[in-house]
C-alpha cells in the first residue's frame, strides 16, 4: 500500500514505515502538490482544504490527532473513510493538572535564590498560597480528555462539574449538565477547562457575557482549540485582571511554511503576565508519538485486511 503521510506531521515516516514494514510505502511530503489528482491508499495530514480534498483519490484520510475540523469533510470524493487518533489525553490532562496547581501555589511569588544572605528575609515575609482542594472545575468537553482532566481533580480534591452536549450524568463528575446551560455553571468555577471538539456549536462559546460571569481571579485552561473563545474578550478580561489567570496552549494563528511570521495571536495575549503562553505542546510526548502511530499503523493493517476500521468519524459515503 502506497501511504503518503503530509505537512507537519512528514518527519514522522521513519517511525510508521518501522512499524509497517516493507509491504507498504510510505512517502514523507512537505505539502500536497498544487495541482492535479492525489493517488494514494492513505493519506495522513492534519488539515485538508477543500481544493485538496477534492483531489484526493484514496480510500483512507487519517487524521494523526484527534480535532479534524481542518479536514474538508464535505469536499472529499465518494469512498473516502476519515479516521483520528485518540491517546493524547494522559499528557494533557497532566498538562492540566499542573497549570491548576501553579495556579493555586503561585510558585512564582518564591526568590529565586534561598541563600544564607536572603534566607531570613524571604522566610519571615513568605507568601501565602492557594490549594487546589475543594475549588469547583468546570470542563467543557467531557470526552477523553475531559474524563481524564477529571480524574485527576477528584484525585486533588476538586469539585467536578462536566459541560456536555446532552448534559447527561457521569461517574467522574459531581454534576453534570448540557452546554446550553453553560452560563449556570459558570458562577462557581473556579477554574474553567475548555477540553471540546471546535464546531459551529463551540466556535465562539465563550466571549465576553461568559467570561464576566467566572467568580473573579478565576483559570482559564484552554487545551481545546483557541477559536472556543473570543479573542477579544479573551484579552480585555485577563488585560483588565478579571480573568485572574490563563494558560493557553491553543492559538488563533499559527506559523505556516513559506508564509511570513506570526504572533500566535492578533492581540499581544502571550505578553501578558498572567498568562501561561506555550506552543501547543500540551500533548507531545514520546509515549504519545508511540500511541499515535502505532494505532495508525494498526488501522493501514486492517484497511490492507479489508477489516473494520478503528475511530471511524466520516465514513465512505
Amino acid at each position: 500500500m502506497l501511504i503518503k503521510i503530509v505537512g507537519l506531521h512528514a518527519p514522522n515516516a521513519p517511525r510508521l514505515r518501522a512499524l509497517l514494514g516493507a509491504d507498504h510505502v510510505v512517502q514523507a511530503l512537505d505539502a500536497f502538490p498544487a495541482q492535479g489528482e492525489i493517488h494514494a491508499d492513505v493519506v495522513i495530514a492534519n488539515a485538508i482544504d477543500a481544493d485538496v480534498a477534492a483531489r484526493l483519490r484514496c480510500r483512507l484520510v487519517h487524521v494523526p490527532g484527534a480535532g479534524a475540523e481542518q479536514i474538508a469533510l464535505a469536499a472529499l470524493p465518494a469512498g473516502t473513510t476519515v479516521c483520528n487518533v485518540h491517546g493524547h489525553e494522559v499528557p494533557i490532562a497532566e498538562f492540566t493538572l499542573h497549570a491548576i496547581l501553579e495556579h493555586c501555589l503561585q510558585l512564582w511569588q518564591y526568590p529565586a535564590r534561598l541563600d544564607a544572605e536572603a534566607f531570613a528575609q524571604t522566610y519571615a515575609a513568605r507568601p501565602q498560597h492557594g490549594e487546589a482542594a475543594g475549588r469547583s472545575l468546570a470542563i467543557v468537553g467531557f470526552g477523553h480528555i475531559g474524563q481524564e482532566i477529571a480524574r485527576r481533580a477528584r484525585a486533588f480534591g476538586m469539585q467536578v462539574l462536566a459541560v456536555t452536549r446532552n448534559g447527561r450524568p457521569h461517574d467522574l463528575a459531581d454534576e453534570s449538565v448540557a452546554v446550553a446551560a453553560l452560563d449556570r455553571v459558570l458562577p462557581r468555577a473556579d477554574v474553567l477547562v475548555l477540553a471540546c471538539p471546535l464546531d459551529e456549536g463551540t466556535r465562539g462559546l465563550v466571549g465576553a457575557p461568559q467570561l464576566a460571569l467566572l467568580p473573579a481571579g478565576a483559570l482559564l485552561v484552554n487545551v481545546a482549540r483557541a477559536e472556543v473563545v473570543d479573542e477579544q474578550a479573551l484579552y480585555e478580561a485577563l488585560q483588565s485582571q478579571r480573568l485572574g489567570r490563563a494558560a493557553l496552549d491553543v492559538w488563533y494563528q499559527y506559523p505556516r511554511k513559506g508564509q511570513p511570521p506570526v504572533a500566535p495571536s492578533r492581540l499581544p495575549l502571550h505578553a501578558l503576565p498572567n498568562v501561561r503562553a506555550t506552543p501547543h505542546i500540551s500533548a507531545i510526548t514520546p509515549a504519545l508519538l508511540a500511541r499515535r502511530y502505532g494505532f495508525m499503523a494498526d488501522n493501514i493493517a486492517r484497511l490492507a485486511q479489508a477489516q473494520p476500521l478503528r475511530n471511524v468519524i466520516h465514513p465512505a459515503p
